[in-house]
């Protein structure tokens, strides 16, 4: 076989071969990466451009390339435990291994870089947020008065309310959001759902665990937590609607509360003006009467 055949099946291979690149989105974990010896970008807004520009050359080759975001003090951790060298590249290529199978990731689409680093950064955060609330669920343990396991039965109710939620009759699209107060942040979720030819609704397998995670956990706390859900057709108004959570139950509220909720800033307090081709409408009610208090722990 002569040489130029092997070049060309090698560049065949490497056309099937996918790869992720761990970056430094943010300058302080870029000022702490600069420690190492052997990493040797001096200057942030420099390196973002040469990542930028290998990406778009892997994307003209024709191969797939996804983004994860590398976490100095993550790294420095799994060198401890692994007993590799932290100033060394074949470390940091393994730490990167380790993100895209375990870590979250988006694919380079050909966008720009400040376009993709949002849409990574709040894949970091769902990611996060699904984490701790699947953690909170896990140590609760099992209720004094009836030995149940208070996250799974507390999963369980909020998989029954997602399922009535998502019947409510009615055409379109749908957006909903819970928000589950907790320290040092809300814990937030959204869940898309659409409808197809034939009315069946259509959604995405991890968003849906995803959120039913957090009302979960806004159950099994006893949380103040509030779901809203925003309704998109063809033809028709924004509807928004939404509920409060009560023990393990969801309390509809009125389209004066919707309004409100929708119309206050929730850091200031200070009233936001209400959207243009947007109803605020009562919310139809969720749930049964039997579910009043959830587990007293």
């Amino acid at each position: 076989m002569t040489r130029t055949q092997h070049t060309t099946m090698r560049r065949a291979l490497r056309r099937e071969v996918a790869g992720t690149i761990g970056l430094l989105a943010d300058e302080d974990d870029f000022a702490a990466m600069r420690r190492y010896r052997t990493f040797t970008f001096d200057d942030h807004t420099t390196y973002l451009r040469q990542a930028e520009g290998l990406l778009r050359s892997l994307a003209s080759e024709g191969g797939h390339t996804a983004i994860a975001l590398f976490d100095p003090e993550e790294y420095a951790e799994y060198c401890a435990e692994a007993g590799l060298d932290p100033d060394a590249p074949a470390s940091r290529t393994r730490f990167t291994a380790e993100l895209a199978a375990t870590g979250p990731t988006v694919p380079y689409d050909g966008r720009p870089l400040a376009d993709l680093l949002p849409d990574l950064v709040d894949e970091a955060v769902r990611r996060a947020t699904w984490e701790y609330a699947t953690m909170l669920l896990a140590r609760l343990g099992a209720c004094a008065v009836c030995g149940e396991d208070i996250g799974r039965a507390a999963f369980n109710r909020a998989s029954d309310l997602l399922v009535q939620l998502l019947d409510i009759p009615g055409p379109g699209t749908r957006h909903l959001v819970c928000s589950v107060p907790a320290a040092p942040e809300t814990l937030l979720a959204a869940l898309h759902t659409a409808q197809d030819t034939e009315g069946n609704t259509q959604l995405d397998e991890t968003e849906a665990l995803e959120f039913t995670t957090i009302l979960a956990a806004g159950i099994a706390t006893h949380s103040a937590a509030g779901l809203v859900m925003r309704t998109v057709a063809d033809g028709r108004r924004d509807r928004v609607q939404g509920w409060r959570l009560h023990g393990e139950r969801l309390l509809p509220l009125t389209a004066a509360e919707v309004f409100d909720a929708y119309c206050t800033d929730a850091v200031s307090g200070d009233l936001v003006a209400p959207e243009s081709g947007v109803d605020y409408c009562a919310a139809p009610t969720v749930g049964d009467a039997e579910a009043e208090g959830g587990h007293r722990h």
